[in-house]
């Protein structure tokens, strides 16, 4: 990376696309290796979730009408009953295993990729091994990050099912409270959305410095600030481009039974790459974000403590004061 931080407030949208696209092209050998090691995995466990719960669940609504169809009591009923508990605990079992795999993947893909990033900043000596080894540690940051974020996330879902049930059971019919609820469901959305990006942030923050948890969360809000609409744009367009993928391979891959076998082949492979591209490409865009956020607030790292930090998760060095966070300096333009 040949900006220095200063100039980094001054990337706008476009920019900061370059620049993450410039750093993965500076970086190449060690980004394919850990594309291959981390993200490969995670793509292919990703897509292949898609396809395997169309191909072992496809037809447990056709057997629930069945069910609902047929006199209680009967041996049909019983059978179908049976199988449907066991579809019911397979499709669980399946649920859980893929979600903790895909947990699992995405924190240490995560913490690859923001270390690499950081490394390659403070100019320290980087190689694939020494990132391997430093993975699990900062894991675990990022991973009590998440489980309070997953914890923000549902709170804020029952309050909007709390509304919801409101809106049915309890609030007279009308058109004001039609409107009332209209309005409370687009904040509800464009807060989601927010929450998403302080999520992305919140992860970056837990590598970097020494806050995680709740008050990496806060940090990440107070970084946003007067970088929304940038933020907004960036995440939004990654989300849009992982939405249309997973919509082209839902539709023409898993449910394209129409197609050729050739064909189908062939565009799972191009919704592959482009998913393995994308998430590559979103985790070092969060990274470059983050770094433009600081210096959108004067928040200047020194390279030296941040290399310091980055060492620390190697067990080579001791801090000896009761700040191990990434000491940040206020410059003023």
């Amino acid at each position: 990376m040949d900006r220095e931080q200063e100039q980094m407030q001054f990337l706008g949208r476009f920019g900061i696309f370059k620049e993450s696209f410039k750093i993965i092209i500076s970086c190449r050998k060690i980004f394919t290796q850990i594309t291959l090691t981390l993200i490969l995995p995670l793509t292919f466990i990703f897509l292949a979730h898609l396809e395997i719960s169309n191909s072992l669940f496809p037809d447990t609504e056709d057997s629930n009408f069945e069910k609902d169809i047929i006199r209680p009591v009967t041996k049909i009923y019983i059978n179908l009953s049976n199988t449907l508990s066991s579809k019911f605990i397979t499709f669980w079992l399946f649920t859980v295993a893929y979600f903790t795999i895909l947990f699992i993947l995405s924190l240490l893909s995560t913490a690859a990729v923001v270390y690499t990033i950081a490394s390659v900043y403070t100019g320290r000596e980087l190689t694939f091994k020494k990132v391997m080894s430093v993975v699990p540690k900062v894991g675990k940051r990022l991973m009590v990050t998440f489980t309070c974020v997953f914890l923000a996330f549902l709170v804020y879902n029952l309050s909007l099912v709390l509304i919801i049930i409101t809106y049915v059971k309890v609030l007279p019919n009308s058109e004001f409270v039609d409107y009332l609820f209209v309005v409370v469901f687009i904040t509800y959305g464009m807060w989601f959305i927010y929450m998403t990006m302080m999520w992305q942030l919140a992860s970056v923050v837990s590598v970097l410095e020494s806050v995680y948890g709740f008050k990496a969360m806060t940090k990440s809000m107070n970084l946003i600030k007067g970088n929304r609409e940038v933020a907004t744009y960036i995440f939004f367009l990654l989300n849009i481009s992982f939405a249309l993928i997973q919509f082209s391979f839902e539709s023409w891959v898993v449910e394209g039974r129409f197609l050729e076998a050739w064909k189908r082949v062939g565009l799972g492979v191009l919704c592959f790459i482009l998913l393995l591209t994308l998430f590559l490409f979103g985790l070092v865009i969060q990274t470059i974000l983050y770094l433009v956020c600081k210096s959108y607030h004067h928040e200047n790292i020194d390279k030296g403590d941040l290399s310091n930090h980055l060492e620390s998760y190697l067990g080579d060095y001791q801090r000896i004061n009761g700040k191990q966070a990434v000491q940040l300096e206020q410059y003023h333009v």
